[in-house]
């Protein structure tokens, strides 16, 4: 093939995915406002989503806080601004590192584990089996994940920002010696609530695509195992580049 086909080929590649995965939006959405709901599905997948990934996204968040800071004052000290650290942490915390962070976390845990799912419950034939007893497959197994995503990733980005900025608060004050009163009050000076709200609308944003892209990529699955193999990889990665890709256009209209 010569390059201009495999271009096309692309193209036409990713117009078709693209259209699959809209196409899934909208009757998502279609059923997510059609009785009945499946509220006990969806707080199993809150928990799910939410709850188990509490452990890794503290880790994350505390040591991402305290490189953070780590490196701040190291700069900042070169030209005598060691008490805009706090407000640098928080900053970053609230308005990038936290639900972006997040978002990749989640991916990388909720996300697979979505794909993983749904593909076996594809290739097994489960899902066939749901539409036999006249059981909807999208509100019983997409809905509760797609909610469950767009709440949970914003309560996770609020546990990131706080756990974040009192990770880079224990390396400036403990290790550095700044003056804690100092860190607080210059965090609290510069932190307004359109940087926390602007940064929670971005996490629910990335906690709904990976939902979304991690059932569509497990609920269209072919190929038996290796295909619930390569759906699992291909949400993962799909939603990784979605988070880092929408991230630039979500800030430039939320913070212009």
């Amino acid at each position: 093939m010569n390059p201009v086909e495999i271009l096309g080929r692309m193209i036409i590649g990713f117009a078709r995915e693209l259209g699959s995965v809209l196409i899934l939006l909208s009757v998502t959405i279609k059923q997510l406002v059609i009785p009945p709901y499946e509220i006990r599905n969806t707080f199993k997948q809150m928990l799910e989503v939410g709850i188990r990934s509490l452990p890794v996204v503290f880790i994350t968040a505390v040591f991402t806080g305290m490189v953070l800071s780590l490196q701040t004052y190291t700069g900042f000290k070169r030209f005598g601004a060691e008490t805009l650290v706090g407000t640098v942490v928080a900053l970053s915390m609230t308005r990038e590192l936290g639900p972006v962070l997040t978002g990749l976390i989640v991916a990388g845990r909720a996300g697979a584990a979505m794909a993983a799912e749904l593909g076996t419950m594809r290739v097994t034939e489960q899902i066939d089996a749901l539409e036999t007893l006249a059981t909807n497959p999208v509100k019983y197994l997409i809905v509760p994940r797609f909610i469950s995503g767009a709440l949970m990733l914003p309560a996770l980005a609020i546990v990131t920002d706080i756990v974040g900025i009192i990770g880079g608060f224990v390396i400036s004050v403990g290790l550095f010696g700044a003056n804690s009163v100092s860190y607080w009050n210059r965090t609290w000076d510069y932190l307004e609530l359109d940087d926390i709200y602007s940064g929670l609308i971005k996490a629910s944003f990335f906690g709904a695509a990976i939902s979304l892209i991690s059932c569509y990529k497990g609920f269209y699955t072919e190929g038996g195992a290796e295909g619930v193999g390569k759906a699992t990889t291909g949400a993962v990665v799909l939603s990784s580049m979605t988070i880092l890709i929408s991230d630039y256009f979500l800030s430039a209209w939320l913070f212009r």
